[in-house]
């Protein structure tokens, strides 16, 4: 199955790209997705205990499964005042 994973801020940066498209085998969550993104983009795993994760727009946790077409997001903390 095809999913569409969508990076924010500095994991933007880290990727490259703001949107990437990932093949995951049927039953895969969004744990899966990111320590795929993680071994590929080794820069990414320190962030795995901070990011917020969403799966279609609406915050999801790293054990929800993903389903063909979804769209799973990622978001780094944010700081400001």
């Amino acid at each position: 199955m095809r999913v569409t994973v969508r990076l924010f801020a500095r994991l933007r940066d880290i990727a490259g790209a703001p949107e990437l498209s990932r093949e995951l085998a049927p039953g895969a969550t969004i744990g899966a997705v990111w320590r795929q993104l993680a071994g590929e983009f080794p820069d990414l795993a320190p962030y795995e205990r901070s990011i917020s994760s969403a799966l279609n727009a609406d915050y999801s946790r790293m054990d929800a499964v993903v389903s063909d077409g979804d769209e799973v997001a990622f978001l780094p903390p944010v700081s400001g005042g």
